[in-house]
């Protein structure tokens, strides 16, 4: 049973999408796969899927805010931001000659 049981907690990433290594000899993480995420969609599973598609993926921005948001003791739920993946995928339709631009909104602070 030892060889079977795997986690992670804090691991490597990919270097180009920011998402966690796959495979326990990489000390990987556990995939979340298309039918996983529709069975935690049909539950009603919102803030968690959007926890594990974003923080714990590839929202490098996400990550730092909610590491940030633990060590100073704050229970805010934290608003997600661009995934690297979708960087990733905007310079391989750059690099097909397609002009495409992401053009990101400030986001108003909020007065507490």
């Amino acid at each position: 049973v030892d060889d079977k049981i795997h986690a992670r907690s804090i691991g490597p990433y990919s270097l180009v999408t920011q998402q966690p290594l796959g495979g326990k000899a990489q000390f990987g993480g556990q995939r979340l796969g298309e039918m996983e995420v529709w069975a935690l969609e049909a539950y009603g599973a919102a803030y968690s899927l959007q926890e594990f598609l974003t923080v714990k993926s590839d929202d490098v921005g996400g990550r730092t805010r909610a590491y940030e948001a633990i060590v100073k003791g704050k229970t805010d739920i934290l608003d997600p931001g661009i995934p690297e993946s979708f960087h990733v995928m905007i310079k391989e339709l750059q690099g097909l000659c397609l002009n495409v631009e992401l053009i990101e909104r400030e986001k108003e602070e909020k007065t507490e």
